[in-house]
């Protein structure tokens, strides 16, 4: 197994950029995830976890790498088990976008879809099942794998903040697994230590899908509540969440790609999260957050249905 594939995707360097937002007359800072290989910051979780896992040993040629996701992770991990020539079968609800199926399809992984009423717990629950049956089954468990938050508490944190040149003062990041606000707020806390706020952007109440069964938010891909093992807000000091409404979130990503980055919709919530922090600290503040993945998955969803004829 060619593990150097996966030091090459782990060690992939994207650029952290400031916007002047011009009414909180503060600065935010945006690192462009959606320059990794394949299109998402989750090539950060899938190349760490796949490659602690094969030096644990629990990981080998005549593995079958089986991944509960409802779209970004799973891509990262066809591409990443392409890479080292292992197999990958991505377990997903049915009703995600077509491009992110072929997408995997392409990368060589195989696609099962679960009853789209089942949500997330649905496809993990196959996931599970597939691993009982079958031994050769790995199953990376982005929800509860502590590697998701290492992988960013060790290189995107890092990485951004050589890349600022400065303590920020704020950071804000959208909840799925809790990989990226977890491992980026715990290395931003340490160097920064209480003078960074940190906060998680959720999806203004009474809009989210069925909670309970782990829905994507409003159908934003990639943000769930009740999922993540991972998340532990009063162990980095997360401070009180910021709302914003579905609409204003799909506002924000379209206007960001009217500015020339192409992103998808939980760019845009981070986005406006950040705006929301940065007019709470007051002028003159630094604030952080990720723009997590590209457009082009997003094609046959809302996001460009306004564009459609």
């Amino acid at each position: 197994m060619n593990l150097l594939a996966l030091d090459r995707i782990s060690g992939t360097s994207t650029p952290t950029v400031p916007i002047s937002d011009a009414e909180s007359e503060c600065t935010i800072w945006v690192k462009l995830e959606y320059e990794m290989p394949s299109g998402s910051t989750k090539d950060r979780i899938a190349a760490r976890i796949l490659s602690e896992a094969a030096k644990a040993g629990v990981l080998n040629d005549g593995s079958v790498v089986v991944e509960a996701s409802s779209g970004s992770t799973s891509i990262a991990f066809a591409m990443a088990c392409a890479s080292i020539g292992v197999r990958f079968v991505a377990v997903m609800p049915e009703g995600v976008s077509g491009e992110r199926l072929l997408m995997i399809r392409r990368y060589g992984g195989e696609v099962v879809l679960t009853p789209t009423a089942d949500g997330m717990p649905g496809a993990m629950a196959e996931a599970e099942a597939r691993a009982a049956l079958d031994a050769s089954v790995y199953l990376p468990k982005q929800f509860s794998n502590p590697q998701n938050a290492q992988a960013h508490r060790l290189r995107t944190a890092p990485e951004m903040l050589a890349q600022v040149g400065r303590r920020l003062d704020g950071f804000v990041a959208a909840v799925g697994t809790a990989g990226t606000l977890m491992g980026m707020g715990a290395a931003f806390r340490a160097e920064c230590g209480d003078g960074i706020a940190l906060a998680r952007v959720r999806v203004a109440a009474g809009e989210e899908a069925d909670a309970e069964q782990g829905g994507p938010c409003a159908g934003i891909p990639g943000v769930v509540d009740c999922m993540s093992d991972i998340l532990d807000p009063a162990a980095i000091g997360v401070g009180p969440d910021i709302e914003v409404a579905h609409d204003d979130a799909m506002a924000a990503t379209r206007e960001l790609i009217h500015r020339g980055f192409p992103v998808g919709l939980s760019s845009g919530l981070n986005y406006r999260g950040a705006q929301r922090m940065a007019a709470t600290l007051g002028p003159g503040k630094h604030v952080g957050t990720v723009f997590c993945d590209r457009m082009e998955r997003y094609f046959s969803t809302e996001l460009f249905a306004d564009l459609r004829v």
